[in-house]
């Protein structure tokens, strides 16, 4: 019997290549505009910037809840690019450093584990992620961190999604946890004195 399909990972796959092409499109347009002889003003470079976090935030979701086949691969070029364009003016920092190619299952993984920080870091604050020879490790700093165990319970225990509440802007907690548990790997969290680690 074949396995059962990740609808929920394919109903992600499928929105995100839907709404890819139309904010594609708003992005050509802001590009003719610059080009007819309009001049450049902030509106337009308002828009133009809104457009390419807005297409970035949409690649970084199709593979963060997305399909993602053990036979596909994500180089380091793409994925730094789009962090770049992510944080665009904003006031999160992510350093990212791995091999220069990584299965998409461990960048998925990854990318959740990103969401988890984001989240607990309030949208402000820095991340460090490594990719080495032992695993995955996230150093969060931030003056702001949140302290919900709840959230940390839905990350570091698989099961937990069944026992407590989940909100929707909180759902990345325990798709972070099974995709990390598919990899074979267990999240583990440190407290730092400025921040945390978060390691699988």
């Amino acid at each position: 019997m074949s396995p059962q399909p990740d609808l929920a990972a394919l109903l992600g796959s499928r929105l995100c290549h839907d709404l890819i092409g139309p904010i594609g499109a708003i992005g050509n347009g802001v590009e003719l505009l610059s080009l007819s002889g309009v001049g450049p003003s902030d509106e337009l470079a308002l828009i133009a910037q809104s457009v390419t976090i807005l297409k970035a935030r949409i690649r970084f979701f199709r593979v963060a809840f997305g399909i993602a086949r053990p036979d596909q691969s994500l180089p380091l070029t793409e994925i730094q690019s789009l962090l770049s364009d992510l944080h665009l003016g904003g006031r999160l920092m992510v350093d990212w450093a791995s091999p220069a190619d990584l299965p998409r299952p461990e960048v998925k993984a990854a990318f959740l584990t990103l969401l988890c920080a984001e989240t607990v870091l309030r949208s402000a604050g820095h991340i460090r992620a490594l990719r080495d020879e032992v695993g995955w490790s996230f150093t969060l700093s931030s003056p702001r961190l949140s302290s919900d165990p709840r959230l940390w319970s839905l990350l570091l225990s698989p099961d937990s999604a069944a026992e407590l509440p989940v909100e929707a802007s909180e759902v990345h907690f325990p798709l972070a946890a099974a995709a990390i548990a598919l990899l074979g790997r267990r999240p583990e969290l440190d407290p730092l004195p400025d921040g945390l680690r978060l390691s699988f």
